[in-house]
């Protein structure tokens, strides 16, 4: 099940809005939500809810033992050791034991058959969820949750739990219990999620069709896409994967709002960035700042010297590759950005700064572009064939009638795809209200959006959703 379904938004989320409305303590609220994330969860795999009730019991458990023996400087860190151990023990079975196999069997010959291992439905997610919990505890930020179930109800909340944002225990801890939402709070979760609703059925969706028509399955296949065609196909998987994600991100913070909850923004238009380093600060923010806070900072961060910064940026960026799948073409993805980023602290930044703005956004996107290719090909060989395919040595042509057909006809969409990507509307917007004490016309033309946007942008989303099968969520894989 996911958010932008038919099924989600008028059954499941409907009936547990309707249910959670009537209770009246927060206890019973909060019991609602429980119930409802975990057949949520179990909805894509019941065998792995199981999975996920054992990971929260391990990070219950060893938190609560952190704190009871926080005087004790050796129990407290074999406990941090052992909770977040068993955690990425866990993680590692499951997402990478299969591709180490694979490794070794490609050296050695053995094993002769490779076990064929699912990966569960959000474990990369809930688990840094759960090991920074531990870590928090560890670290004094935050008190230990006493009852399980609502430590629980933190890991597996429906909103967040497939395919994040990655929400730290420490900003949600008050809320858990003593959250109370306000009416217009309640409207701009309403306002947010049809909004990422409208952003995943109509943007995503159809940025998907485009990129999978031009985009190659088979080796094959790339000599029969002309170049244009492997341009065009690219730049509609970076908008893809930019609308499917951050739309995902914006129900789930609109749906946290709806019931009390403040998740912290995921991302910040990352595509007007003007360098690298910048497109990191604005891009699936919850991980990058898991990654700072939990690894690098840790490894020493900047303060060890020159060396040592190269080496831990080395480390954080591989793991971030690595952390998005069990294939080297993430790992060699999350290395492209460590040289990048090197290259922007010691030599970049410095020379960007003497050149008008326009060309530092035109070196972001560009960099951007082409790693979203490395990203996109699990099979090297592939990613070598289109770039190749890309200045037309595939013997491929340029252009065909198919490419130049579908060029024309979506050039307006790819336009405003282009502008949904961008701040544009939403600062049109705040410019808007900030007019509204003195042009009446605008406080009334507010008041309008507020109440009548959802509902258009809630039948436009149901409009394109209706006999669509094609609906896919790029981050549930990881």
């Amino acid at each position: 099940m996911v958010f932008s379904s038919l099924l989600f938004i008028y059954l499941f989320f409907a009936l547990t809005m309707f249910v959670y409305c009537y209770v009246g303590t927060i206890s019973r609220k909060n019991l609602v939500l429980l119930v409802s994330s975990l057949i949520f969860y179990a909805w894509g795999g019941p065998k792995y809810l199981i999975l996920l009730l054992a990971m929260t019991l391990i990070s219950w458990f060893f938190a609560l033992q952190i704190h009871y023996f926080r005087g004790n400087l050796f129990l407290k860190r074999l406990f941090l050791i052992l909770g977040v151990g068993m955690q990425l023990a866990l993680l590692g079975y499951f997402k990478y034991a299969g591709f180490i196999l694979e490794n070794i069997q490609r050296i050695t010959g053995v094993p002769e058959v490779v076990p064929e291992i699912i990966l569960p439905i959000g474990i990369s997610f809930y688990t840094f969820q759960l090991i920074s919990y531990v870590v928090d505890v560890y670290r004094g930020e935050v008190k230990p949750q006493k009852r399980y179930w609502l430590v629980l109800l933190y890991c597996s909340l429906f909103h967040q739990c497939i395919a994040g944002p990655i929400v730290r225990y420490k900003d949600v801890a008050r809320e858990i219990e003593h959250r109370r939402p306000k009416i217009p709070e309640i409207g701009r979760g309403i306002n947010r999620f049809t909004i990422g609703l409208v952003k995943k059925a109509v943007f995503a969706n159809s940025c998907a069709q485009i990129a999978d028509a031009m985009l190659p399955e088979a080796v094959m296949q790339f000599n029969s896409v002309p170049a244009l065609g492997l341009w065009l196909g690219a730049l509609m998987y970076m908008l893809q994967i930019y609308l499917d994600f951050s739309a995902y991100s914006d129900m789930a913070i609109g749906m946290g709002l709806m019931v009390g909850f403040h998740y912290k923004e995921n991302f910040n238009y990352p595509y007007i960035s003007d360098t690298v380093t910048e497109f990191w600060r604005r891009w699936h923010i919850s991980l990058s700042s898991f990654f700072r806070d939990y690894v690098y900072i840790p490894l020493g961060g900047n303060r060890k010297g020159t060396r040592r910064t190269i080496f831990n940026l080395f480390i954080v960026w591989a793991l971030t590759g690595l952390w998005h799948g069990a294939s080297w073409n993430f790992v060699l993805w999350g290395l492209y950005y460590f040289v990048f980023l090197v290259l922007e602290k010691k030599f970049i930044l410095a020379k960007i700064k003497k050149f008008p703005k326009a060309v530092g956004h035109i070196y972001t996107l560009a960099v951007v572009y082409f790693g979203w290719i490395i990203f996109k090909f699990t099979d090297l060989s592939r990613i070598g064939l289109m770039l190749k395919g890309m200045i037309g040595l595939n013997h491929n042509g340029f252009m065909n009638l198919e490419v130049a057909t579908t060029f024309k006809n979506n050039m307006f969409f790819l336009i405003v795809a282009l502008i949904a990507c961008t701040p544009l509307a939403s600062n049109g917007y705040k410019w808007m209200c900030r007019q509204c004490k003195t042009v009446v016309v605008f406080k009334y033309m507010r008041r309008v959006i507020e109440i009548v946007g959802p509902v258009i942008l809630l039948l436009l989303a149901t409009m394109a959703l209706v006999g669509n099968s094609y609906n896919p969520f790029l981050y549930f894989q990881f």
